[in-house]
């Protein structure tokens, strides 16, 4: 059946989770697909900040380390994200940012597994994790590798050799979802640790660490989270770990008297031993709104959502650009895909620069890779028509090609 514009409508007046874009703040006439890379804003989060700066740190200075909960605000906003991602309370904190979080914890690990020397990874994983652990690699200088693998390859690269796997749950280009529980589940039955990075899932589907045996978990909390641009990142490690995973990034926040003012450093035995130092109140202060957003929500049902948008956006590709240099690799499959669709095009950045223009905001991963996150609290069905209606006109008319869709900034 060939699909029309009203469908889309009807869609929207049945959509239970339709009120959820009045919270947030999209400009008129955008239809925002990269919430994968940046949330929007939470219409309550300029109040927020205006509280903090005027009242709390203006009126109310350093009390408000006491007096508005500043020093606890990193395990406040962590107990509400162990809601979201299949943890317990006292599990997880907010601190640092997801590429320090995860030197820790494979930190950590290792020493916890002495006698190993293998961490298995994603080549093609985004970035920041291989090198934070390469560089990790180079400072302890005791002989550890990483041994990388590709989506398909992982459970057989998983050996008795191995001390750490530490992958990320969706990927960030092509968007496959990998089994978090078979793979850990191979960790485990190998002895080795396993470690997640959430950054594309939290928030996005439902996960459940600690239903899947985690042993620990790094995340952001500025792409579906919609916490703001470089708010903190959280860190989850299984209570049976806590007190025995020690992270080397020992500063006075994860010390067990911080204001005892000792000369030597004594590691607290909970999940606060994970932070390091004193954090940015007002960024921390204004992540919590987006999260208080989560926690009326269902998860289960951003999950249906989501996969309801991107079925029909990638349906809406295929009949309406057939013919175009497109190519969906997101796959198909429920149970493979996170929360977005990427298309591989050898013109994909000058096409994504004019889609931008003409209102339609995704971004661009080099080599080829065009991607639209659908993030299901603001993305209305509405938004898939009228997304690909535009991209379509931008094909027909080759308005992609002119020489100002082709200079390329310093953000893609």
């Amino acid at each position: 059946m060939t699909l029309t514009r009203n469908d889309f409508v009807e869609l929207d007046k049945n959509d239970p989770m339709a009120h959820f874009a009045d919270e947030f703040h999209i400009p008129e006439g955008v239809i925002y697909l990269d919430g994968n890379s940046l949330g929007a804003m939470p219409k309550k989060a300029m109040a927020r900040a205006r509280k903090v700066i005027e009242q709390e740190w203006g009126h109310d200075l350093i009390k408000s380390w006491n007096k508005a909960g500043w020093f606890n605000l990193i395990e406040k906003l962590g107990d509400k994200t162990a809601t979201l991602i299949g943890a317990n309370k006292g599990e997880v904190i907010h601190c640092d940012s997801t590429g320090l979080n995860l030197h820790k914890l494979v930190a950590a690990a290792l020493d916890m597994r002495p006698d190993r020397k293998v961490i298995v990874m994603e080549g093609s994983n985004f970035p920041t994790d291989n090198y934070m652990v390469q560089g990790l690699i180079r400072q302890l200088g005791r002989g550890h590798e990483i041994r990388f693998a590709e989506d398909g390859e992982i459970l057989g690269a998983i050996s008795d050799d191995v001390a750490v796997v530490c992958l990320t749950h969706v990927h960030y280009k092509t968007g496959h979802l990998h089994d978090m529980d078979a793979i850990t589940k191979k960790a485990h039955d190998v002895g080795a640790l396993a470690i997640w990075d959430l950054c594309h899932s939290a928030g996005a589907l439902p996960v459940d660490l600690n239903g899947s045996n985690v042993d620990m978990a790094v995340g952001c909390t500025y792409k579906y989270l919609n916490g703001g641009p470089g708010s903190q990142a959280f860190v989850f490690v299984a209570k049976r770990h806590q007190g025995t995973a020690v992270q080397p990034l020992t500063g006075w926040w994860s010390h067990e008297a911080p204001f005892a003012f000792e000369r030597d450093y004594r590691p607290r035995t909970d999940i606060r031993q994970m932070s390091t130092g004193t954090e940015p109140i007002l960024s921390l202060a204004v992540s919590e709104v987006g999260l208080d957003i989560f926690m009326r929500a269902d998860m289960d049902e951003i999950r249906k959502k989501s996969l309801k948008l991107t079925d029909l956006f990638m349906q809406l590709i295929e009949e309406q650009l057939d013919g175009y240099d497109f190519k969906i690799v997101t796959p198909m499959q429920h149970d493979r895909r996170g929360s977005q669709v990427s298309i591989s095009c050898n013109n994909g950045f000058p096409i994504m620069q004019a889609l931008i223009e003409a209102g339609v905001v995704g971004d661009f991963r080099a080599p080829d890779i065009m991607r639209f996150g659908f993030t299901p609290l603001y993305v209305s069905y509405v938004n898939m028509w009228d997304a690909v209606e535009r991209l379509r006109n931008i094909m027909e008319n080759g308005s992609w090609d002119r020489p100002e869709f082709k200079q390329v900034g310093a953000v893609t």
